[in-house]
């Protein structure tokens, strides 16, 4: 059996999708980690950069020089077009089986990336989902009332929706390649919505979904993109999946 998952593991091959808008002091740092703690796995790193003024392209040109342009994909973008497009721009060049998206904001440790995968061959899972509301999750850095307002978000969702997943709001995930491609095509909302919209869909397809814990820390450099326009779209967003789901 042992035997069977190291072939399996050599067959895969994961695309690890960020998005970036101004992430110069973080994106090198992230792109190592992730060479660190994956360092027998067979994956690209696809970024898509939304027309950063702060220089975060000639960094990942630079990260070309040092891993190879075949490991590092800069497919960027000429503005801000949202969270969504994003990931569909990104899978458009993703060649590998498995999807890994996650934040170049440092939050999510490129550390939990082996207990992903490991989970996902362990259940043959169609996604692995971080969460920080299982024992062994959490966060760190952030104020009481943004924990507040992040756990009752979660609250709220679960109670109107029932999603059979402990963190909606969470965005560090593995998917197949083929189920994201389901999924994203069901989606219509945007911003912070959209990775609500992903888990709640997919469990409403019947989708096999797994929980690896981790510890969601605040960004390391940069403000957080997260404000009352965000918050006011997500109360929108839960009313929308509620009629529709």
């Amino acid at each position: 059996m042992g035997e069977e998952k190291e072939r399996q593991k050599e067959k895969n091959k994961y695309s690890i999708i960020i998005p970036t808008y101004n992430e110069r002091l973080n994106i090198a740092l992230i792109v190592f980690l992730v060479f660190k703690h994956l360092p027998d796995i067979d994956f690209e790193i696809i970024v898509v950069d939304d027309g950063s003024p702060d220089g975060t392209q000639d960094i990942v040109k630079q990260l070309q020089l040092v891993y190879g342009e075949n490991r590092i994909l800069l497919r960027a973008r000429p503005r801000k077009l949202g969270l969504g497009t994003a990931y569909i721009h990104g899978l458009k060049h993703a060649s590998g089986n498995f999807v890994v998206i996650m934040d170049a904001d440092l939050s999510h440790h490129p550390k939990y990336l082996p207990s992903f995968i490991k989970k996902q061959m362990e259940t043959g899972a169609s996604i692995v989902t971080g969460t920080r509301y299982v024992k062994g999750g959490g966060v760190h850095g952030w104020n009481l009332m943004r924990k507040l307002t992040s756990r009752g978000a979660n609250v709220l969702a679960h109670t109107l929706l029932w999603p059979g997943v402990s963190d909606l709001t969470g965005s560090y995930r593995l998917y197949r390649k083929s189920v994201l491609e389901d999924v994203i095509a069901s989606c219509v909302s945007k911003g912070y919505v959209f990775q609500m919209e992903m888990i709640v869909r997919a469990s409403r397809k019947g989708y096999h979904i797994e929980e690896v814990p981790i510890t969601f820390v605040d960004r390391v450099y940069g403000s957080s993109k997260l404000g009352g326009s965000e918050i006011v779209e997500y109360l929108k967003g839960l009313v929308y999946l509620l009629v529709t789901t």
